[in-house]
């Protein structure tokens, strides 16, 4: 008889088709910022919106499979619309860097969120030691050996809550009723549409070139789209702990593409961040039970 925990255990201990779909999301959203730098130009809320609508477009043929009770499409709302809308609140009102940083408390908070939003999961010394790991070598990436602001900001707690949001929408998605990973395409879709609302009322109106028009599209495919389908999956079939730990080469990979696109070198920072975050990653891959 299979242990209830087995299938636990065994996605702890070794790299699986989980972290594989964690993987792919990571690198699409590696993309993000570079893609953002591109479109800086346009409003947050209006690129949002349709990069998120665009993204739902491959599932709209399997719209027949969007019933969802409305509870599992406040749980998208909250995790795809309200984290991006706290998040350029945050970006807003606090310094970006400092802000970006508190942002990136969303792969530790899902490393420490699992065992009270999932049931029968615990958390082992080498997972807490794995994520604290991982997020120096994240706030070593996004900080760059820049020195920080040390005055306050209410941001700082609009950042907090998006990296909340975040992270307990992704546990979250394994305690709600079992929905089908084109469900993604609904909250996408719905999401899409608030976020252009938010446009209308709080930005002021611009004209999209053949250009923009070509990068909104790669942005709504790519790390506003396939990422967040490859990422259900990933959370919904493996061990978030372990998940939550390879998410900190989402800061890590963007930081060094973005360098690399815009021609400047990779620096010994880059590099600490790098052994800091893939030796979290591998204890974190290790660690059983």
């Amino acid at each position: 008889m299979t242990p209830p925990n087995a299938s636990l255990h065994t996605s702890s201990a070794r790299f699986s088709g989980a972290h594989a779909c964690a993987l792919g999301a990571i690198a699409l959203w590696a993309s993000l910022a570079t893609l953002g730098v591109a479109l800086s130009k346009l409003p947050p809320f209006l690129l949002t919106g349709l990069a998120l609508l665009i993204g739902s477009v491959p599932a709209w043929p399997r719209w027949r499979e969007w019933r969802v009770p409305a509870s599992t499409l406040a749980l998208g709302l909250w995790g795809l619309f309200g984290y991006h809308f706290l998040l350029f609140v945050a970006l807003r009102d606090a310094p970006p860097v400092e802000a970006n940083l508190v942002n990136y408390l969303w792969p530790l908070l899902i490393v420490l969120l699992s065992p009270l939003l999932l049931p029968g999961t615990r958390l082992r010394p080498l997972h807490l030691v794995a994520a604290l790991a991982g997020f120096a070598g994240a706030a070593i990436a996004i900080v760059g050996g820049r020195s920080l602001s040390g005055t306050w900001s209410w941001g700082y707690l609009a950042a907090l809550g998006a990296a909340f949001m975040w992270s307990s929408y992704s546990l979250m998605t394994k305690r709600v009723a079992a929905f089908p990973t084109s469900v993604i395409g609904l909250f996408g879709l719905v999401s899409g549409l608030l976020s252009l609302a938010c446009h209308v009322l709080l930005e002021p109106s611009v004209e999209l070139s053949l250009r923009d028009w070509g990068l909104v599209t790669v942005m709504g495919l790519g790390p506003l789209g396939a990422a967040f389908f490859l990422w259900d999956k990933a959370m919904k079939t493996g061990d978030p702990r372990s998940i939550g730990i390879l998410s900190y080469l989402t800061p890590l990979a963007s930081t060094t593409l973005l360098l690399l696109v815009t021609g400047r070198s990779l620096t010994t920072w880059t590099a600490l961040a790098a052994t800091l975050i893939i030796g979290a990653a591998v204890v974190g891959l290790r660690a059983r039970g």
